[in-house]
């Protein structure tokens, strides 16, 4: 559900900026801020970071002994479990029985609750959508009652596909929220979760729980963005982590580089959609903009791999690393540049609609219920009446994005690329982050 869409309180925002003429502080100002602090920390990192400190390693302090316990406790898991799938079975019910219209709960779920909300689940909890699945809870019921080893399947899952799969759930999923017409019908989006689930069924039984770790879509991308998070494991231990530290422990796989492709390349388009170039364009070739939405999300998509796999192979390597190679490597730096665009695009969004959504939760089948005791609540617009906070904060979250990124690119640079080329090597990616900056908040502020 992207922005300009209307739901019970009015018209809900995705960008939640209004507009470049209505930004608080020129957008020249703020694009040359992002792009002077990406330089200043490259700088800095070459002068003062000239040794690999992130190996992959899983390192960490131990949390302590009763969180560890907690967080290890199949009380907690089974909870988890129980509380996702009753959720799950909830607002199924208000998709299948429900009106078909805005007010639906299911609607608000799916595109806010869950697909806006693994962000910021991630970030506080780790890999928080692998702990309640609806999928993963099926799969393990079904190995239960089957009698087959939990996690096993039919066959070995093969290691060419990677996140292949879960890059085309991604993209399956941003075009229907981007580009096909009725993405606010509850028929369709009802007929896409089913497949969904089939999907990731029918594949968990065939090649196990490995399967929905690589081809989940929701999966793999709240394991990316947990990967920012302070919490991993080491020797089955629940530790204290930095997230950079954290973040260099991502495996590169086949389809990685297209994931973060579609996660970001996706938010770009969502601001240039609306823009008033393109849709003049759209407008003056055909009375329908599906196909040319949907040839400019995937221009977006594979545009972002595309400019990650030239700026990372166009450097010196020794024969140990292959340029091929290098791609999915540093595919984990574009990481929270993703999350810092998700911020920005979606902060007025998620925390409003978020709140419409819960209140609409209340009453699943919009015939006056209340169960859960949310009918009185309101729906709070302070974040929109203070722009001067809304435009800091997107700015801030977009640089900061980057700057951990360019920090992540250049730790796994001083520890692959020959030290002649350590610093030279790094140039084309921070052209490429360069672009990025100007790119993403010049979309984000004009849309």
């Amino acid at each position: 559900m992207s922005a300009g869409q209307t739901g019970v309180g009015g018209t809900i925002s995705a960008h939640g900026l209004g507009g470049a003429k209505d930004l608080p502080v020129p957008a020249e100002l703020a694009i040359a801020g992002a792009v002077a602090a990406l330089v200043i920390s490259f700088t800095v990192l070459a002068v003062a970071w000239r040794e690999p400190r992130y190996d992959g390693v899983p390192t960490g302090r131990p949390a302590p002994d009763w969180l560890d316990r907690l967080a290890s406790s199949r009380i907690l898991a089974i909870a988890a479990r129980v509380l996702g799938m009753a959720f799950f079975l909830y607002v199924a019910a208000a998709a299948v029985f429900g009106k078909d219209s805005l007010i639906n709960p299911f609607l608000g779920t799916f595109y806010v609750l869950l697909w806006v909300g693994l962000v910021p689940a991630s970030l506080l909890l780790g890999p928080f959508f692998k702990a309640v699945s609806p999928a993963r809870t099926v799969s393990m019921l079904f190995a239960k009652v089957s009698g087959v080893p939990e996690g096993e399947g039919l066959y070995v899952y093969p290691a060419r596909l990677g996140y292949w799969p879960a890059a085309l759930g991604l993209f399956a999923f941003v075009w229907l929220e981007l580009v096909y017409p009725a993405s606010t019908d509850v028929g369709p989006v009802r007929l896409w979760c089913a497949a969904y689930l089939g999907i990731m069924l029918v594949g968990s039984a065939v090649w196990g729980t490995t399967f929905l770790e690589r081809a989940d879509p929701f999966e793999v991308y709240s394991s990316l963005v947990g990967k920012l998070s302070v919490w991993g494991h080491r020797d089955g231990r629940l530790v204290l982590r930095s997230p950079l530290a954290n973040l260099a422990t991502v495996v590169p796989r086949p389809g990685l580089v297209m994931v973060v492709g579609v996660l970001f390349g996706s938010t770009a388009f969502d601001s240039f959609r609306e823009s008033t170039a393109w849709l003049q364009l759209v407008q003056s070739l055909s009375a329908s903009r599906v196909l040319p939405d949907t040839l400019a999300l995937v221009a977006f998509s594979g545009g972002v791999a595309l400019v990650l796999t030239v700026a990372t192979m166009a450097t010196g390597v020794t024969s140990e690393t292959p340029r091929r190679a290098l791609p999915d490597l540093f595919a984990h730096s574009v990481v929270p540049i993703i999350v810092g665009y998700i911020v920005a695009h979606y902060l007025t969004y998620f925390v409003e609609y978020g709140q419409q959504t819960v209140i609409q939760l209340g009453d699943p089948f919009s015939r006056g219920d209340d169960f859960l005791g949310t009918a009185d609540l309101q729906v709070s617009y302070w974040l929109s009446s203070h722009p001067t906070l809304v435009a800091v904060t997107k700015v801030l979250a977009v640089t900061l994005g980057h700057v951990v990124g360019v920090v992540a690119a250049h730790d796994r640079a001083v520890r692959l690329l020959p030290r002649r080329h350590q610093l030279t090597g790094q140039l084309p990616l921070l052209v490429a982050m360069v672009g990025f900056t100007v790119g993403g908040l010049y979309l984000l502020f004009a849309a």
